[in-house]
């Protein structure tokens, strides 16, 4: 017996040849198929068939009966064809809802039904399916729950993509084979793991980076934030000791400058100051510690770590003297005093953490290196450069050229240090330059093995060529000190600084 159900499946009802009673039914859970003479006709476990639509309504030919009646059809018409017997008329209640259309006439859906059967072409649904969409279902599902939180948005994107392609590739060949697989639930998991996924990912790394923003956005760029953003876990406000750079940054007789402008002008004067220096420290990977007036103190390889802190600092620093330049002829056409700062670089190992109290902290360093850097900012004005930095500085950016410009005891600390004067890198040393330094060297040598009157004579020579330089004339008042008053056996030629 054959009939349809409203879901548009064909239901296959068996009859039992030796006289077994309708609990057998329950033998058939397990069928695949009836076997039709020579054609095979596959069946769900509930011995539904899948029917295979050949399209809308009309795509068999219909034969109005009331013609066959009264003999107006041409017999060839029906010779040696299958004929099904059945209404079309709306009010007969034979219209049917299936996948090609709304309302469809039942009649024809039992034409599909046999001419599926006729051609082989109808698609097994066999109860094993379910295991098959279940295997599915958790080797593709945990494949992106695992591997779609480690990857960045683009591949995420593109493994989702790769494994839609996968399953309707798959889908497609077992339909080739005659079989249905279910493939919605496939395609519905994989769209709903990328979405959470994506959606986790997006909320959790904002919510990360306004932390990171509000934690560290006052010190250092947008760029950095997003790199700390990648790897939170590195990143502590805790106090901890580390080896870095630390810069000090200042303008020179500030106060005179203000006495020139009202506090307006002033005003206006440190924010365009500060503004571009500012971005000459961010570019370079630094980090804000604070603003002292017209001061900057910044420091290099924290938050994050940076293996290349104090070439950073020094390239910064060089960066500032240039844009200084840019300052100079600004403030000129506006009518402002001129601008001139020192700065002071130093590396050495360094307490950095959120230090402050109960009411108010700040992110920044302390230790006997970033006293000194302050210190080394201060000798700038004595010796009449821009940029000072200490020999631990100097010998973490070796690829550099320097002036050595004295060794100092600085006040509060007893063992003296080697200060320099950066030049510029190696390659861009060019011979005039290296012929001056090689002269100031041999001058400075002569000085500290008490030649006065040699040194002296070097020094006049440089003078004549360099007469700007501070420095030269420095050395000849110190000649010419101890001249009247020689050192005794105990000089070590380390000058002594007893103020800040």
């Amino acid at each position: 017996a054959l009939e349809t159900d409203q879901h548009t499946k064909l239901k296959l009802e068996a009859g039992y040849a030796d006289g077994a009673d309708a609990e057998a039914d329950q033998q058939y859970s397990g069928l695949e198929w009836f076997q039709l003479g020579q054609h095979r006709i596959p069946v769900d476990s509930q011995l539904s068939a899948l029917i295979p639509y050949r399209g809308p309504q009309g795509s068999f030919p219909y034969v109005s009966a009331t013609d066959v009646l009264t003999q107006r059809v041409d017999a060839k018409l029906l010779e040696n064809k299958i004929v099904l017997l059945g209404t079309t008329a709306a009010g007969l209640m034979d219209l049917r809802a299936t996948p090609v259309q709304n309302i469809y006439a039942g009649v024809e859906t039992h034409a599909n039904m046999v001419a599926g059967i006729l051609d082989n072409n109808i698609k097994g649904s066999p109860a094993y399916t379910l295991g098959a969409e279940f295997l599915l279902l958790v080797v593709v599902g945990l494949l992106l729950a695992f591997m779609l939180p480690t990857l960045s948005p683009l591949w995420a994107t593109l493994l989702t993509l790769t494994s839609f392609l996968g399953v309707l590739l798959v889908n497609l060949s077992v339909w080739q084979s005659g079989l249905v697989l279910p493939l919605a639930s496939l395609l519905v998991m994989i769209t709903l793991i990328y979405v959470t996924n994506m959606s986790y990912g997006f909320f959790v790394e904002s919510r990360g980076k306004r932390q990171l923003a509000g934690l560290f956005g006052q010190y250092v760029p947008p760029e950095l934030v997003d790199e700390m953003a990648k790897n939170p876990e590195v990143i502590s406000m805790e106090g901890e000791s580390r080896e870095m750079t630390v810069l000090f940054s200042d303008v020179r007789g500030f106060t005179t400058i203000s006495e020139e402008l009202d506090p307006k002008q002033l005003t206006q004067l440190m924010n365009e100051f500060l503004t571009p220096m500012t971005q000459v420290i961010h570019q370079g990977r630094g980090t804000i510690d604070k603003y002292m007036g017209d001061a900057i103190m910044a420091f290099w390889g924290a938050p994050l770590l940076d293996a290349d802190h104090a070439k950073h600092a020094l390239q910064a620093a060089l960066g500032m003297i240039a844009a200084l330049g840019k300052l100079q002829q600004d403030f000129a056409a506006k009518g402002w005093p001129p601008i001139n700062i020192g700065v002071g670089l130093n590396t050495g190992l360094m307490t950095v953490g959120n230090m402050g109290s109960e009411f108010r902290m700040a992110y920044t360093v302390m230790g006997d290196a970033v006293n000194l850097g302050s210190r080394l900012e201060s000798l700038t004005k004595n010796y009449g450069v821009h940029i000072i930095v200490s020999e631990f500085t100097k010998a973490q950016v070796p690829d550099f050229v320097y002036r050595e410009l004295d060794a100092v005891r600085v006040k509060g600390k007893d063992k003296p240090v080697t200060i320099f004067e950066p030049v510029c890198e190696e390659v861009q040393l060019d011979e005039v330059t290296k012929e001056n330094l090689a002269r100031y060297h041999e001058a400075l040598r002569l000085y500290r093995g008490q030649y006065w009157d040699k040194a002296e004579l070097q020094f006049y020579e440089l003078q004549k060529i360099e007469p700007q330089r501070a420095l030269y004339t420095m050395y000849i008042n110190r000649i010419a000190h101890f001249k009247e008053n020689p050192p005794d056996s105990t000089w070590d030629s380390v000058f002594n600084f007893e103020t800040k």
